[in-house]
Protein backbone atom coordinates (compact mmCIF):
# COMPACT_ATOMS: atom_id res chain seq x y z
CA UNK A 1 0.00 0.00 0.00
CA UNK A 2 3.04 2.02 1.02
CA UNK A 3 4.28 1.37 -2.39
CA UNK A 4 1.11 2.61 -4.27
CA UNK A 5 0.54 5.81 -2.14
CA UNK A 6 4.62 6.78 -2.87
CA UNK A 7 4.10 6.15 -6.38
CA UNK A 8 0.45 8.33 -6.79
CA UNK A 9 2.33 11.26 -5.05
CA UNK A 10 5.14 10.95 -7.56
CA UNK A 11 3.10 10.77 -10.39
CA UNK A 12 1.04 13.79 -9.63
CA UNK A 13 4.22 15.75 -8.91
CA UNK A 14 5.25 15.05 -12.07
CA UNK A 15 2.00 16.09 -14.06
CA UNK A 16 2.09 19.26 -12.10
CA UNK A 17 5.80 19.85 -12.86
CA UNK A 18 4.93 19.10 -16.18
CA UNK A 19 2.33 21.72 -16.80
CA UNK A 20 4.06 24.26 -15.14
CA UNK A 21 6.78 23.82 -17.19
CA UNK A 22 4.23 24.00 -20.01
CA UNK A 23 2.66 27.13 -18.74
CA UNK A 24 5.97 28.82 -18.88
CA UNK A 25 7.60 28.03 -21.78
CA UNK A 26 4.39 28.92 -23.62
CA UNK A 27 4.37 32.05 -21.76
CA UNK A 28 7.68 32.58 -22.35
CA UNK A 29 7.15 32.24 -26.12
CA UNK A 30 4.10 34.78 -26.76
CA UNK A 31 5.44 37.13 -24.74
CA UNK A 32 9.00 36.87 -26.73
CA UNK A 33 8.49 35.78 -30.01
CA UNK A 34 4.55 35.57 -30.67
CA UNK A 35 4.09 35.26 -34.56
CA UNK A 36 6.62 31.87 -34.33
CA UNK A 37 5.11 30.88 -31.10
CA UNK A 38 1.58 31.32 -32.94
CA UNK A 39 2.86 28.97 -36.04
CA UNK A 40 4.46 31.99 -38.63
CA UNK A 41 0.85 32.48 -40.49
CA UNK A 42 0.39 34.07 -43.78
CA UNK A 43 -2.77 35.71 -44.51
CA UNK A 44 -3.75 36.61 -48.16
CA UNK A 45 -6.01 40.12 -48.25
CA UNK A 46 -9.23 38.47 -46.78
CA UNK A 47 -7.28 38.01 -43.96
CA UNK A 48 -8.19 34.53 -43.91
CA UNK A 49 -4.77 32.08 -43.39
CA UNK A 50 -3.13 31.05 -46.48
CA UNK A 51 -0.25 29.00 -45.24
CA UNK A 52 2.66 29.51 -42.48
CA UNK A 53 6.24 30.81 -43.50
CA UNK A 54 7.39 27.83 -41.83
CA UNK A 55 5.72 24.80 -43.53
CA UNK A 56 5.85 24.21 -47.00
CA UNK A 57 2.95 23.96 -49.91
CA UNK A 58 2.80 22.20 -52.80
CA UNK A 59 2.06 24.28 -56.04
CA UNK A 60 2.01 22.46 -59.67
CA UNK A 61 0.10 25.37 -61.42
CA UNK A 62 2.77 26.62 -64.09
CA UNK A 63 1.54 30.19 -63.26
CA UNK A 64 3.51 29.47 -60.15
CA UNK A 65 7.04 29.11 -58.95
CA UNK A 66 7.15 24.96 -56.98
CA UNK A 67 8.59 24.08 -54.01
CA UNK A 68 10.99 21.30 -53.28
CA UNK A 69 9.83 17.51 -53.44
CA UNK A 70 8.08 16.28 -50.46
CA UNK A 71 7.42 13.06 -49.84
CA UNK A 72 5.24 13.64 -46.86
CA UNK A 73 3.21 16.07 -49.03
CA UNK A 74 4.12 18.66 -46.53
CA UNK A 75 2.22 17.31 -43.37
CA UNK A 76 3.91 18.12 -40.71
CA UNK A 77 1.97 15.80 -38.15
CA UNK A 78 4.86 13.55 -39.85
CA UNK A 79 7.92 15.19 -40.10
CA UNK A 80 10.67 13.67 -41.91
CA UNK A 81 11.45 12.03 -44.79
CA UNK A 82 12.92 8.50 -46.27
CA UNK A 83 16.89 8.91 -45.55
CA UNK A 84 17.96 6.56 -48.75
CA UNK A 85 21.39 6.93 -50.10
CA UNK A 86 22.12 8.37 -53.00
CA UNK A 87 22.36 4.43 -54.73
CA UNK A 88 18.85 3.41 -53.14
CA UNK A 89 16.61 2.39 -56.23
CA UNK A 90 13.44 4.09 -54.81
CA UNK A 91 15.26 7.54 -54.45
CA UNK A 92 16.72 6.53 -58.15
CA UNK A 93 13.04 6.29 -59.10
CA UNK A 94 11.78 9.00 -57.02
CA UNK A 95 14.39 11.49 -58.61
CA UNK A 96 13.77 10.33 -61.95
CA UNK A 97 10.42 10.67 -61.78
CA UNK A 98 11.42 14.38 -60.55
CA UNK A 99 13.37 14.98 -63.80
CA UNK A 100 10.97 13.73 -66.04
CA UNK A 101 7.91 15.55 -64.81
CA UNK A 102 10.65 19.33 -64.93
CA UNK A 103 11.06 18.30 -68.65
CA UNK A 104 7.70 17.97 -69.08
CA UNK A 105 6.48 21.23 -67.22
CA UNK A 106 9.86 23.54 -68.45
CA UNK A 107 11.05 22.24 -71.94
CA UNK A 108 13.19 25.71 -72.27
CA UNK A 109 15.08 24.97 -70.04
CA UNK A 110 17.86 21.78 -69.68
CA UNK A 111 18.03 19.40 -67.11
CA UNK A 112 21.31 20.19 -66.49
CA UNK A 113 20.56 23.63 -65.41
CA UNK A 114 18.23 22.91 -62.59
CA UNK A 115 19.38 23.08 -59.51
CA UNK A 116 19.25 19.37 -57.08
CA UNK A 117 16.87 20.85 -54.87
CA UNK A 118 14.04 20.78 -57.24
CA UNK A 119 14.20 17.11 -57.92
CA UNK A 120 15.29 16.10 -54.43
CA UNK A 121 13.07 16.38 -51.31
CA UNK A 122 14.34 18.40 -47.86
CA UNK A 123 15.27 16.04 -44.84
CA UNK A 124 12.59 17.21 -42.96
CA UNK A 125 9.97 17.35 -45.92
CA UNK A 126 8.55 20.38 -44.54
CA UNK A 127 11.20 23.12 -46.19
CA UNK A 128 9.15 26.02 -47.30
CA UNK A 129 12.19 27.85 -49.30
CA UNK A 130 14.08 26.54 -52.38
CA UNK A 131 17.47 27.82 -53.27
CA UNK A 132 17.90 31.06 -55.24
CA UNK A 133 18.83 29.09 -58.18
CA UNK A 134 15.99 26.67 -57.81
CA UNK A 135 13.50 29.88 -57.79
CA UNK A 136 15.33 32.21 -60.72
CA UNK A 137 15.49 28.72 -62.98
CA UNK A 138 11.53 28.64 -63.07
CA UNK A 139 11.39 32.28 -64.10
CA UNK A 140 10.72 31.73 -67.98
CA UNK A 141 8.00 29.17 -67.51
CA UNK A 142 6.12 31.38 -64.80
CA UNK A 143 6.66 34.50 -67.49
CA UNK A 144 5.28 32.41 -70.01
CA UNK A 145 2.23 31.42 -68.41
CA UNK A 146 1.43 34.14 -66.35
CA UNK A 147 2.76 36.96 -68.47
CA UNK A 148 4.89 38.90 -66.17
CA UNK A 149 8.13 40.01 -67.49
CA UNK A 150 10.84 38.07 -66.68
CA UNK A 151 12.51 40.82 -65.29
CA UNK A 152 10.10 41.77 -62.94
CA UNK A 153 9.84 38.24 -61.54
CA UNK A 154 13.83 38.01 -60.77
CA UNK A 155 12.87 41.47 -58.67
CA UNK A 156 10.29 39.22 -56.98
CA UNK A 157 13.01 36.45 -56.36
CA UNK A 158 15.06 39.10 -54.87
CA UNK A 159 12.69 40.30 -52.34
CA UNK A 160 11.60 36.86 -51.33
CA UNK A 161 15.26 36.08 -50.85
CA UNK A 162 16.03 34.74 -47.07
CA UNK A 163 20.13 35.55 -46.69
CA UNK A 164 22.12 33.69 -44.37
CA UNK A 165 21.51 34.26 -40.40
CA UNK A 166 23.80 36.13 -38.83
CA UNK A 167 25.64 36.12 -42.10
CA UNK A 168 26.88 32.90 -41.62
CA UNK A 169 24.58 29.86 -41.67
CA UNK A 170 22.52 28.11 -44.31
CA UNK A 171 22.62 29.22 -47.66
CA UNK A 172 20.04 32.11 -49.03
CA UNK A 173 17.26 30.97 -49.81
CA UNK A 174 13.34 31.85 -51.24
CA UNK A 175 10.02 31.19 -49.32
CA UNK A 176 7.88 30.07 -51.97
CA UNK A 177 4.75 30.67 -50.30
CA UNK A 178 5.17 34.52 -49.97
CA UNK A 179 6.87 34.64 -53.64
CA UNK A 180 3.37 33.19 -55.15
CA UNK A 181 1.49 35.13 -53.50
CA UNK A 182 3.10 38.26 -54.72
CA UNK A 183 2.71 36.51 -58.23
CA UNK A 184 -0.88 36.43 -57.72
CA UNK A 185 -1.00 39.92 -56.77
CA UNK A 186 0.03 40.93 -60.21
CA UNK A 187 -1.99 38.67 -61.89
CA UNK A 188 -4.95 39.62 -59.92
CA UNK A 189 -4.05 43.24 -60.47
CA UNK A 190 -4.03 44.09 -56.83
Amino acid sequence: MKTITVTLRTSIALMIIVMIYQLVVTGIAQAVMPDQANGSLVYNSNNEVVGSRLIGQTFSAPGYFHSRISSIEYNAASSGTPNYAPSNPDMLKRTKEAVEVWKQENPKVAISEVPVDLITNSGSGLDPHVSVAAAEVQIPRVSESTGIPADQLKGLVAKHTKERELGLFGEPAVNVLLLNMDVQKIVSGQ
